[in-house]
């Protein structure tokens, strides 16, 4: 099944510092507490320790790194040994309805420190946002490393009182989420603690303490109706707009969007912002607001992630925000989660190129899944963990990591999106899940899986929903890129979790063909599976003759009843797959490596679907899918 290499030498372990407190979750096997309170894990005959690894930046490096100055701001971070180019200028807001920096000057960052001259080089004909008048604004601005390559990009707003005073900042966000028919929650963040506001219709929506993360319920609102709001915080304000969903099987036509994989990508530049590719991005971002979609929803991948430590992951979904939040302040931006969003404790030996990983524990603290679900805001199911499945080695105590805001589903009108997670207790060193134990890339477990069921039968029964889309990053059938891997392993039904030391009992096919015969066979109203993980646009189109399983596969086989489509668009960004033969080759059709935005059409029961180049504006393709 797996095969393991002879481990000769020692092998040190790089992550995060590992308290003498740490609990071990009973869900993984050979690793302990040495004397010296470190981590260990036993190879072989091999004892194998964890070390300290530090982050190469804090995002409070940038954010809370400003001053007050006579001429302007003073950048004056606690990393001293940075040194780079700052671009900076004004953001117009009121002048646009994606208000943006135009950067107009750029000034050396040298031990940690430089200065924006404000007074001089921001005044007169360059003073684009009166902040003369006024006495604020806000700044925007883009910090590079020696070698040119963007590592933050960043926000700061400052008011003048004979001297530049650093003021109270929106620093990410507003965000729409979890739209309703009657309200929303609207979140952001600030450079200081604050009780904020909202005004919608009238009426204030405030948070009940002093935070640096804003999450402001709206409700009472009437359904399929625009509303301005403004967010007051301390002095200053923002406004845009959002609006509610239709009461649910109003049937009225609307278009949503679907789209994954923008992590970093190759040509320098806004290509890759330490960790997503911002230029591909920013046009999603921005053909979603042509094009008018009510909701976008985006799963996995949107950074480089596999980070040792939290503030290095931080790093990566701060900067994905602020690319993301001069459009999410009008309609939601759904984001589920990818194996790049993986937080982990790796194990490594650079001379013989080793490396072995696991998720991040403690699980409740420090997570790939606690991460996550700290940086978005999504529904809570009721599905809480895969603690109480039959290979649950402790049924007393929680053992897991939790689902919390990374399985859900959600609902606009006449539809339904269930959103899943095929990296949830991920292990990345594959070949190493024995010795470890964790989940391979793909496989989604018994507790999710129940889950599904139990949501897509409930789904089925509400009268209101004509369509349901089910979302997981990795396809059940990938087609360039992830051959290997995904929920198919090259044919092979031997891959599968580890527990506890202990292998789970369906391989990685079954547990694929026990997810097909839910979506397909056991329900009527699942239109399609949206995929991503291979960077690429491909529709396959699976029917009862499709071709399914590799030559003289040995186990059961599924029958599939009726016509399905899984709709691959892991395009948002991250480099090219090229396409691959498969069983399933010839029922593939419209295979691109362009970007690509998946539109779709609803229309009553009609679902209809168009993919566009952001990049372009070219259509790559389009279908009749209902």
């Amino acid at each position: 099944m797996y095969k393991l290499s002879v481990i000769t030498v020692g092998i040190l372990i790089l992550s995060q510092f590992v308290s003498a407190q740490l609990k071990i979750p009973a869900v993984y096997s050979n690793m302990s507490i040495n004397s010296d309170n470190e981590l260990s894990l036993k190879v072989d005959s091999f004892q194998i320790i964890v070390k300290t690894i530090d982050p190469v930046y804090r995002v409070d490096d940038f954010d809370q790194a400003w001053e007050d100055g006579d001429k302007g701001l003073v950048f004056n971070s606690a990393k001293k040994n940075l040194t780079g180019i700052m671009y900076f200028g004004l953001i117009p807001y009121g002048d646009s309805k994606h208000p943006q920096p135009v950067f107009r000057r750029s000034v050396q960052i040298r031990n940690g420190k430089s200065a924006i001259d404000i007074a001089d080089v921001l005044r007169g004909r360059y003073d684009m946002v009166a902040w003369e008048k006024s006495g604020k604004a806000v700044l925007g601005y883009r910090v590079l490393n020696t070698r040119g390559t963007i590592i933050y990009n960043g926000v700061i707003g400052f008011k003048y009182e004979d001297k530049f005073l650093v003021d109270l900042t929106i620093l990410e966000g507003p965000f729409i989420n979890m739209l309703t028919s009657s309200g929303t929650t609207i979140s952001f963040r600030t450079n200081k603690k604050v009780v904020s506001s909202i005004f919608v219709d009238g009426k204030e929506f405030k948070d009940v303490t002093e935070t640096f993360d804003h999450e402001i319920r709206i409700t009472g609102l009437q359904p399929a109706t625009k509303y301005d709001y403004r967010v007051e915080y301390g002095e200053n304000s923002q406004e845009y707009s959002f609006e509610t969903a239709p009461n649910g099987g109003s049937r009225k036509p609307f278009v949503f969007g679907y789209a994954s994989d923008c992590r970093g990508g190759v040509g320098g530049g806004e290509r890759n912002i330490n960790g997503h590719n911002g230029y591909i991005l920013k046009k999603i971002m921005a053909l979603s607001s042509v094009e008018s979609l009510k909701f976008l929803q985006f799963t996995g991948d949107i950074i480089g992630g596999y980070s040792l430590n939290e503030e290095d992951i931080q790093m990566q979904y701060t900067n994905f925000k602020r690319t993301i939040s001069p459009f999410a302040c009008y309609a939601p931006l759904v984001v589920g989660m990818g194996n790049h969003e993986a937080l982990i404790n790796t194990f490594t030996e650079p001379k013989k190129d080793l490396w072995i990983s696991v998720d991040k524990f403690p699980f409740e603290t420090e997570s790939s899944e606690y991460i996550f679900a700290k940086n978005f805001v999504n529904p809570h199911s009721s599905l809480e963990s895969e603690d109480g499945a039959k290979y649950d080695p402790d049924k007393k105590n929680v053992d897991f990591p939790s689902y919390k805001e990374n399985v859900f589903y959600y609902t606009y009108d006449n539809v339904a999106m269930v959103v899943l997670n095929s990296n949830y207790f991920y292990a990345p060193s594959t070949s190493y899940i024995p010795i470890t134990s964790g989940n391979l890339h793909g496989y989604i477990m018994d507790n999710q899986l129940a889950w599904l069921e139990k949501t897509l039968s409930k789904l089925e029964d509400d009268e209101h929903i004509d369509h349901v889309f089910v979302t997981v990053h990795t396809p059940a059938f990938p087609n360039g890129g992830h051959v290997k891997d995904d929920m198919y392993y090259g044919g092979n039904n031997n891959y599968r979790p580890y527990v506890a030391g202990k292998p789970v009992k369906k391989g990685i096919i079954e547990r694929r063909d026990e997810f097909l015969n839910i979506l397909i066979n056991k329900n009527k109203k699942t239109v399609a599976l949206l995929t991503g993980d291979e960077h690429n646009y491909a529709k396959l189109k699976l029917e009862p003759d499709t071709k399914i399983y590799p030559e003289n596969y040995p186990n059961k086989k599924i029958k599939l009843k009726r016509t399905f489509w899984q709709i691959n668009n892991g395009a948002a960004g991250a480099p090219y797959y090229a396409q691959e033969k498969t069983p399933w080759s010839d029922w593939l059709s419209g295979f691109s490596t362009q970007n690509a935005l998946v539109i779709f059409y609803i229309d009553g029961k009609s679902v209809k679907m168009r993919v566009v180049n952001p990049d372009t504006l070219e259509l790559v393709d389009e279908l009749i899918l209902r």
